[in-house]
């Protein structure tokens, strides 16, 4: 069969993913914070892209202005009646107070004399900062600060020593006996417990600290940590040879100390979390409002949108303006249409989830992405971006909006209930029993099968670690 090369013409469809429909499948899937970060870099690299002022607040501060404008002749028009204090008679308390210098520091003539509320703020102190003052403060000689500081250099934030005395010494130029000495000075540095090299060693240091060399919690730690963390006390107590009440009440004194000595000079900062949507019940229906703050209105200059195709500028000037301007209208509407899909998104899961509105988690019902999709029509990966770190303060608390969406567990009466409403009658079932007798993750589904949820003994034990609870025998109590 001979092979020949000809021309074709063919027709056909498909999705070309541009520049612009990239950037709204991005902003589509941004945070609310990280959005306003895209604005800012696009408002500073876009000079045809500025930000305008709401009109709300331009008649708000209007009216405000109006407003003080009215009150202040009847504030000057106010007299002041004598106040008799006494043998004293004051007749203006504002000039009195004015007059009297009843602060020792630095006097500002205006607000824009003072400083910045940066200047006034103080970082705060870690655990490295602790443990150097304390070692410059004790009666260390020069070659001593050296080898503490390097000893504290390789504290982390928990408090353990993570480098070793050869590794030290080496460091220090000198013999491991000097970096054992220091060390074991650091140790007694608070907080107690600080500058271990383990975990027992650690508890060591704070039951010694107690003063209880010898004592069965000294024991313990130095023989039978392993045993002492699988709660086999009968055999630590043979293997000590006292009674196993003494064992209980070591083991008592043991769960008292600070595993992780360091953890109160912690650095981690708080992450707060900015809801994007607020729900709001006014009579028997919720309202859905977008949280825009920070969000500034963006609009083209219209300078340039009128100056292009007048002849003012060049053609390569009018060619970068159009691009701009283009730039420009995209963003916008991609912003809008972000916002308009995210409403649609919102309004659909109150539909689904109302009963979980209105009476709590135990009535959230099962919820695929397709079911949103469908009743919004849209597709499920843009209700999947949609959803993804998007946070909803409702009436019940605030969720992140993947929560609502969650698989189903069928009933003995025919009907679903969520997942999620499981863990939760799981956490409280757990929170309830007797810690010295815990319930197996059997007699939990038992009783959830009472409850007429259809539930099995391993998915009784996948939802528990999801909880993070431990297992009966790590639950149970003995003290």
């Amino acid at each position: 069969m001979a092979m020949e090369m000809r021309q074709q013409l063919k027709m056909s469809q498909q999705l070309v993913m541009t520049p612009q429909l990239q950037q709204a499948i991005k902003l589509l899937q941004l945070t609310r914070l990280e959005l306003q970060d895209v604005v800012r870099q696009e408002l500073e690299e876009n000079p045809l892209l500025e930000e305008t002022a709401e009109v709300e607040e331009v008649h708000e501060a209007e009216a405000l202005e109006a407003a003080e404008k009215e009150i202040e002749p009847e504030v000057q028009r106010e007299e002041f009646h004598e106040v008799e204090t006494g043998e004293d008679t004051l007749r203006d308390w504002d000039s009195y107070l004015d007059g009297y210098n009843y602060s020792s520091g630095e006097q500002y003539s205006g607000e824009d004399d003072r400083p910045s509320f940066e200047n006034l703020l103080t970082r705060k102190g870690t655990l490295i900062d602790h443990l150097l003052w304390q070692l410059h403060m004790g009666p260390f000689s020069g070659d001593e600060v050296r080898i503490g500081e390097e000893i504290i250099g390789n504290v982390d934030e928990s408090g353990y020593l993570r480098a070793s005395l050869p590794e030290i010494a080496q460091a220090c130029a000198v013999e491991e006996d000097a970096a054992l000495r220091v060390l074991e000075r650091i140790k007694e540095f608070d907080p107690t417990g600080v500058a271990a090299r383990d975990l027992r060693e650690c508890l060591l240091i704070q039951a010694r600290f107690m003063d209880m060399q010898g004592s069965v919690v000294e024991r313990i730690l130095l023989s039978h940590l392993n045993d002492l963390e699988t709660r086999k006390y009968k055999q630590i107590a043979k293997a000590l040879g006292v009674d196993i009440s003494q064992v209980l009440m070591a083991a008592k004194i043991i769960a008292g100390f600070d595993p992780r000595p360091g953890r109160v000079y912690g650095t981690e900062e708080v992450q707060y979390i900015s809801a994007d949507i607020f729900v709001y019940k006014v009579g028997d229906e919720y309202l859905v409002m977008l949280n825009e703050e920070g969000l500034p209105n963006l609009k083209v200059n219209p300078f340039y949108a009128e100056a292009r195709g007048t002849g003012a500028m060049d053609s390569r000037a009018e060619e970068y303006v159009s691009e701009k301007i283009r730039s420009a209208q995209w963003l916008i509407k991609s912003i809008q249409q972000r916002q308009r899909t995210i409403y649609k998104v919102a309004k659909s899961i109150i539909r689904f989830q109302r009963e979980f509105l209105d009476q709590g988690i135990e009535y959230l019902r099962p919820l695929v992405l397709r079911d949103v999709a469908d009743d919004i029509g849209m597709h499920e990966s843009t209700i999947s971006r949609v959803t993804t770190n998007k946070y909803m303060q409702t009436p019940q608390g605030l969720f992140e909006l993947k929560y609502f969406f969650n698989s189903g567990l069928s009933t003995s009466e025919g009907d679903f209930v969520a997942s999620e409403s499981v863990k939760n009658r799981i956490r409280e079932i757990i929170e309830k029993e007797d810690p010295r007798k815990p319930l197996s993750d059997q007699k939990i589904a038992e009783m959830l099968s009472g409850e007429t949820v259809n539930i099995a003994r391993r998915t009784v034990t996948k939802y528990r670690e999801i909880l993070r609870l431990g297992s009966s025998s790590e639950r149970k109590r003995h003290f």
